[in-house]
């Protein structure tokens, strides 16, 4: 029995690709140029507001320009549930899993595209046995004799093949570059949409508080209210009291119980948007959260830094440059289809009737040529891939400045906002101070028989609604922290740094030079 072994001998097998991968060394030393615009970075815009020390519309207390930490401002409320309820949304929120997986497409498309730059190299082998009919069998006269034919035929191949696109022009360079800022662009996406997620919990998590506060607030008064209009009652019914009486008592009480049932359906809505925010099913958070708590406390000062920061930190920003990148890279790409592309093949296979005796150097048939190909007639085809993709790039630039544009706004707004209402809060409470005061007098008065029931109903109704103006104001304040937290572009997680942000004009396309 003859012994034998598939393993081909290495000179055997490098021998017949010596030529031709010596012609992709030559190329690949002419791959040098790259056509199309080279990138230089985002156009300037509003340079004057973008560089400034202070944001316009900042307010003269209460904020400071220290640099904030672009994650977790919500440390800074000191709401041990507020923190709970953003890490639940951060690790089961549906919206954050989607751009979580968008990144990883994105990512992998970036791997396809580097490795498009690489030799593709296949392998096939084959075993085939065969009889074959013995045709000398059949006579003139179309009638067969009887034979059994030639016996079977054994027949062995295997091969390799490699081919390999020499990237002489750099589009698949700029393919790459362009996947590669489209995956940036992507991972920008993300952390937007954790600043995004992240204010929007904190937003939720003070309307359930605010609506739980005045609620109670509501409660309380009805009940307070509920106890005078007994009271006159008896005294109706003793004859010191006038029906008039028990009927504007109890118009009040109806009213104020009248604020109770939209409080109560808003406070189950808040706690089934924070329940979904979170990635669970409404009313999942009922028992965790309906019990009444506090509003968080607004720390004294809030650190803004100043606009060239802020612009440097905002995901948003970071992911319309990234794509302004992208859609340059893609002009480039389209440019090398003007020029010729030149494929290096080379095929080595093997065949015999014995395996034994397969890889012998005799039995070998190799083929290694390069491969030209140009497109030299395409009727405007590829102009018109390289003028879409320029109108894309400036449509990119046109998103680019709009956003830009939009930071600024937002952070100022958020600035205005916050500073007028912590004064507005600050009228408020000193509208609820007097309230009480008053409340307080006339109540005594009342007693004293000094003043009327309409008097003491109408202080009554300016104490209620002072209270419960003041528990929306500083709602209000919170919920403005919170969008001014936002609007700087904080909260995003992990390891994304925030770019410098470079702001010549763009590069516009260039002759292709090799």
């Amino acid at each position: 029995m003859t012994s034998y072994s598939l393993r081909p001998r290495a000179a055997a097998l490098a021998a017949p690709f010596a030529a031709p991968f010596a012609a992709a060394l030559a190329a690949s030393l002419l791959a040098a140029c790259t056509v199309g615009p080279d990138y230089h970075g985002a156009p300037s815009v509003a340079p004057d507001a973008a560089s400034a020390s202070t944001f316009v519309r900042a307010p003269a207390n209460g904020i400071i320009a220290t640099a904030p930490a672009p994650n977790q401002w919500w440390l800074a409320l000191g709401d041990p549930q507020l923190n709970t309820l953003i890490a639940a949304a951060f690790a089961h929120n549906p919206d954050l899993r989607a751009a979580q997986a968008r990144l990883r497409e994105s990512r992998a498309q970036l791997q396809q595209q580097r490795a498009a730059e690489m030799p593709k190299v296949s392998a096939d082998a084959a075993a085939i046995r065969m009889r074959e009919p013995d045709i000398s069998a059949f006579s003139s006269s179309g009638s067969s004799a009887s034979s059994s034919g030639r016996g079977p035929v054994s027949f062995y191949t295997a091969g390799f093949d490699a081919s390999w696109e020499i990237d002489l022009f750099g589009g698949t360079r700029r393919a790459i570059e362009a996947a590669d800022t489209q995956s940036q662009a992507v991972n920008a996406d993300l952390a937007d949409a954790q600043v995004s997620l992240a204010a929007e919990v904190a937003q939720a998590y003070i309307d359930l508080r605010d609506q739980q506060q005045r609620l109670i607030i509501a409660q309380r008064t009805a009940e307070l209210q509920q106890q005078s209009l007994t009271l006159t009652e008896q005294r109706r019914a003793g004859g010191t009291a006038a029906e008039v009486d028990v009927e504007r008592l109890t118009t009040q009480v109806e009213n104020t119980r009248s604020t109770i049932t939209p409080l109560a359906a808003q406070v189950d809505i808040s706690l089934d948007q924070l329940a979904v925010l979170t990635g669970k099913a409404p009313g999942a958070l009922d028992a965790e959260l309906a019990q009444p708590g506090a509003l968080p406390a607004l720390p004294g000062t809030v650190a803004i830094g100043d606009p060239a920061k802020m612009l440097a930190q905002r995901p948003d920003i970071r992911a319309a440059e990234r794509r302004l990148a992208s859609s340059n890279a893609q002009i480039g790409e389209h440019i090398a289809d003007f020029f010729p592309k030149i494929t290096l093949y080379g095929d080595l296979s093997y065949s015999a009737a014995d395996p034994g005796h397969l890889f012998r150097q005799s039995n070998a048939t190799w083929v290694g040529a390069p491969y030209l190909s140009w497109n030299l007639l395409d009727f405007g085809r590829t102009l018109g891939a390289v003028h879409g993709a320029e109108a894309s790039r400036d449509e990119a630039i046109a998103k680019y400045e709009k956003t830009v544009l939009g930071a600024l706004q937002d952070a100022n707004d958020g600035l205005s906002r916050f500073g007028y209402q912590r004064e507005h809060l600050a009228t408020l409470e000193k509208v609820q101070k007097s309230a009480l005061r008053s409340a307080d007098l006339t109540r005594q008065r009342y007693r004293a028989g000094t003043v009327s029931l309409v008097d003491l109903l109408d202080t009554q109704r300016a104490e209620f609604s002072a209270q419960q103006d003041v528990i929306a104001g500083q709602a209000e304040l919170l919920k403005d922290y919170v969008s001014l937290q936002k609007s700087l572009g904080l909260g995003w997680q992990g390891q994304q740094e925030p770019q410098a942000q470079q702001q010549p004009q763009p590069a516009q396309p260039q002759q292709p030079q090799a």
